[in-house]
C-alpha cells in the first residue's frame, strides 16, 4: 500500500521521539488483540446507553500511550466523539484553584470525530446537531421559524442534569449566532462550552447565564456533553486520560492525591451502577501508579476493593472483564513484525525499497537478546526508537549496508537506549523519594 510522504514523516518523527504518532496507527499496529476486542466491547456499552471504565497500565515505554491512541482511533470509527488529555500539575480531576477547568479546556480542545480526527471539532458536533434537526422540521413541512422551538424540545431533558438549564441557553445561543451568521457570538458560546471562561461575571456580561463550567462541575458537565453527542448524532463520548503518574506520584499532598482518588471513584461508581450514559474513560499509568500501597491508587481502600485484579489471572491466564487492563509484553514474534511493519512504512509501503530486510530485523532482535535478555521485550519504545535510528543511518549513508551497522554499533546503539532509560528511573526513583511523606534511615 502507497503511503503517503507527510503521513510517513510524522510516524517516524513520532516513533524516534518516543511519541504516539497522531495517525497511521493501523500501519504499525500488532498484537493486543484481547485487549483491542476488550475496547470494542467497551464502545458496544457506550453506544448501548450505558457506560464504560478502564484503566490501562504497564510499565514505562510498554506501549500505554500507543494503546490509548489505538482506542481512540476504535472509538472514532465507531462513531463516538473522543476527547483526550494528559495530566499534569496544571490539570487534574480535583483542584480549587482551576486546575481541573483547565483539564476540561484541554479535553475540549482536542475534541475530534470520525469526520474530524486531528480535534478542535466542537462547532462541528454543534452544527451537525443543528442540521439534524433543521432537516427533520423541514422535511416534515416545517419553516426555519420552528427550528429553534424543535432544538429546545430535544434539550428539554438535559435540563434536569446539574448544570444543564445554563448548557442548554448556551447552546441556544450558539443556534441563534448560527442563523443570524453572528461568528462573534458563536465564539462566545463555544467559548464557554471549553471551559473558557474563568469569571461569572465575564460570562454574564456576554451570554447572559450565571454559571460557568468550572473546577465544582467538571464531571457533570462531562455527563451533560455526553448526552448532547447523543442528541447530535454520534453515538456516546470517550474520555482519554493519559499520565495518571502525575496524580499518584507527583502531588506531593496527601489530601490533594485523595481529592483525585475520590473523583476516579466516582467514574468508576457511576459507570457500574449506570449512572451515567453514554460515557467511557480510558485512563494510563504505570504499575506503581496502581498497586503503590501508600501513594497508588491502591492506598486508597474503595478503589483497591474495585480495581482489584483477579487473583487468578497471570501471564497465560487473562481476564479482561474488570476495569483493569494490564498490558503484557509484546512477544518476540510481535516485536518481529512490529519492526517489519515501521520498516514498510519508512520505504512508504514499497517492499521492494526496505532498507533492512527481514533477515535484518531478526540480527538486531537476536544480538538485543543476547546482550540484554528478556528485558529488552518489555519496552518497545526504545526497541523502535533504535530501529528507526538505524534506518536513518542506512538511508543517510549508502556506501555502508545495514550488515556493516549491525556488525560496528547495534550493542552499542540499544546500551546507549538501555543506561538512557536507567538514568530516567533513577530520577524519578529519586523524585519519589523526596516527595515521601515518611523517610526510613538508620542509626
Amino acid at each position: 500500500m502507497k503511503i503517503k510522504r507527510r503521513e510517513r514523516d510524522a510516524i517516524l518523527q513520532s516513533l524516534q521521539s518516543g511519541l504516539v504518532p497522531r495517525q497511521g496507527l493501523h500501519l504499525i499496529q500488532v498484537g493486543r488483540k484481547l485487549e483491542t476486542e476488550a475496547i470494542l466491547k467497551d464502545v458496544e456499552r457506550i453506544k448501548d446507553g450505558s457506560a464504560s471504565f478502564r484503566i490501562i497500565v504497564g510499565r514505562f515505554g510498554s506501549g500505554k500511550s500507543f494503546f490509548i491512541n489505538l482506542a481512540r482511533t476504535v472509538a472514532l470509527t465507531q462513531d463516538l466523539v473522543v476527547i483526550q488529555a494528559d495530566f499534569s500539575m496544571e490539570r487534574r480531576l480535583y483542584s480549587t484553584t482551576g486546575d481541573a477547568r483547565a483539564l476540561y479546556s484541554e479535553l475540549m480542545k482536542n475534541m475530534a470525530t470520525r469526520s474530524q480526527p486531528d480535534g478542535g471539532a466542537l462547532a462541528s458536533v454543534c452544527e451537525k446537531w443543528i442540521s439534524k434537526i433543521r432537516q427533520s422540521v423541514l422535511s416534515s413541512g416545517g419553516t426555519e421559524e420552528e427550528i429553534e422551538t424543535h432544538l429546545e424540545r430535544s434539550l428539554e431533558d438535559l435540563q434536569e442534569l446539574v448544570g444543564g438549564f445554563e448548557f442548554v441557553e448556551v447552546l441556544k445561543i450558539y443556534f441563534r449566532g448560527w442563523q443570524s451568521g453572528d461568528s462573534q457570538l458563536q465564539s462566545k458560546a463555544i467559548k464557554w462550552l471549553r471551559a473558557e471562561y474563568s469569571t461569572k461575571t465575564e460570562a454574564r456580561q456576554d451570554l447572559g447565564v450565571r454559571r460557568i463550567i468550572d473546577d465544582e462541575n467538571f464531571y457533570d458537565s462531562l455527563k451533560l456533553l455526553a448526552r448532547f453527542c447523543k442528541k447530535a448524532g454520534y453515538d456516546g463520548l470517550m474520555v482519554a486520560l493519559d499520565e495518571l503518574v502525575v496524580l499518584t506520584h507527583r502531588l506531593p499532598s496527601t489530601r490533594a492525591r485523595t481529592s483525585n482518588f475520590e473523583s476516579i471513584l466516582t467514574f468508576l461508581n457511576d459507570a457500574i451502577q449506570g449512572k451515567a450514559e453514554g460515557l467511557g474513560f480510558l485512563i494510563a499509568g504505570t504499575d506503581d501508579s496502581l498497586t503503590d500501597q501508600r501513594r497508588g491508587l491502591y492506598s486508597y481502600e474503595a478503589l483497591r476493593s474495585r480495581l482489584a485484579e483477579n487473583r487468578f489471572a497471570d501471564e497465560t491466564l487473562v481476564d479482561l472483564s474488570g476495569p483493569v487492563i494490564r498490558l503484557q509484553s509484546l512477544s518476540p514474534e510481535d516485536l518481529f513484525v512490529l519492526l517489519r511493519n515501521v520498516s514498510l512504512v519508512h520505504a512508504n509501503g514499497d517492499k521492494e525499497r526496505r532498507l533492512v530486510p527481514d533477515e535484518g530485523i531478526h540480527e538486531i532482535l537476536s544480538q538485543a537478546n543476547d546482550r540484554l535478555g528478556a528485558e529488552f521485550f518489555k519496552t518497545p519504545r526504545d526497541i523502535i526508537r533504535s530501529f528507526v535510528g538505524l534506518l536513518n543511518i542506512v538511508e543517510q549513508n549508502p556506501e555502508k549496508t545495514w550488515e556493516d551497522i549491525l556488525g560496528l554499533s547495534v550493542e552499542d546503539v540499544f546500551q546507549k537506549e538501555t543506561t538512557a532509560q536507567s538514568v530516567e528511573e533513577e530520577i524519578e526513583n529519586e523524585e519519589e523519594q523526596q516527595n515521601d511523606d515518611l523517610t526510613e534511615f538508620t542509626m
